[in-house]
């Protein structure tokens, strides 16, 4: 089918780290996960836009989140990109292209996905709207949630959908923020450039590593408490190369290097 072909493609070129746990996926799973990373992905490039002012980006996302609420079953793609089509020039293809992507799950679990989605864009566009203003700790944990944390709650619906896989959602929640937080760590320098910072008031770097330790190890508990196979090996290859990267930044290097991510990736896979 094409436009699995085409989601692919697209995937792998938005996220290597994604593509390689996805492509390894069984038929079904692999088409709803795809779907749905490459639906947040879309709503996640119009969020940090460098070049659409705040209540554009607000507009937008809460235009797609509509749009995702009105979905039915015989929805057409063209039905869902309407809401984007004055914007297609500027947003990139990954989310010009998000009506495909939301109907390329499976129709048994598809709405679940437009759900997410839905919510996730309307607190997006709050956030845009607010300039991401963090003060405090229960503001953070809010953001987190929001962009990320949602995600672990909607894999875990995943599992249970494809093969009555059983997961703790508080764990489910930490796994999605433990992953934001390395982002945070990662990007904290470039985010200051533009006038934003993720630290609530009070917070230095020793801060948000401990935040981001103690995320991580409820991602480790609940990728633990996956069944072995691809599910348990999608969320491994996020969370060891979040563990490296909370190591390498510890040191003062910005990232891991590319052969560091590859070998990371294949010892995970073997």
């Amino acid at each position: 089918m094409k436009v699995h072909k085409d989601a692919l493609q697209i995937l792998k070129e938005t996220s290597r780290t994604f593509y390689i746990p996805i492509t390894r996926l069984p038929a079904n799973l692999q088409e709803a996960v795809a779907s749905a990373y490459l639906c947040m992905r879309a709503i996640d490039e119009i969020e940090d836009h460098p070049h659409l002012d705040n209540q554009t980006k607000a507009k937008i996302l809460r235009d797609i989140s509509l749009v995702l609420q009105s979905g039915h079953q015989n929805m057409a793609q063209e039905e869902m990109t309407i809401v984007i089509r004055a914007y297609e020039d500027v947003i990139p293809e990954v989310s010009s292209r998000f009506g495909e992507w939301a109907l390329l799950a499976p129709s048994s679990i598809r709405g679940r996905i437009w759900d997410s989605t839905a919510a996730m864009a309307d607190r997006m566009a709050y956030w845009s709207e607010n300039n991401w203003t963090i003060k405090t700790k229960s503001h953070l944990d809010q953001y987190t949630f929001s962009v990320a944390g949602a995600v672990g709650i909607l894999l875990s619906d995943l599992w249970a959908w494809h093969d009555n896989a059983q997961t703790n959602r508080d764990d489910a929640i930490g796994f999605g923020r433990g992953l934001q937080a390395i982002n945070i760590l990662r990007n904290h320098q470039e985010d200051k450039l533009r006038g934003v910072s993720f630290f609530p008031e009070g917070w230095q770097l020793e801060d948000m590593f401990e935040y981001a330790r103690y995320n991580l190890s409820l991602g480790d508990a609940y990728t633990n408490s996956l069944p072995r196979g691809p599910a348990q090996q999608f969320c491994q290859i996020p969370l060891t190369l979040a563990h490296a990267t909370l190591t390498v930044l510890k040191l003062g290097k910005p990232k891991l290097s590319r052969n560091d991510v590859m070998a990371l990736v294949a010892k995970v896979c073997q």
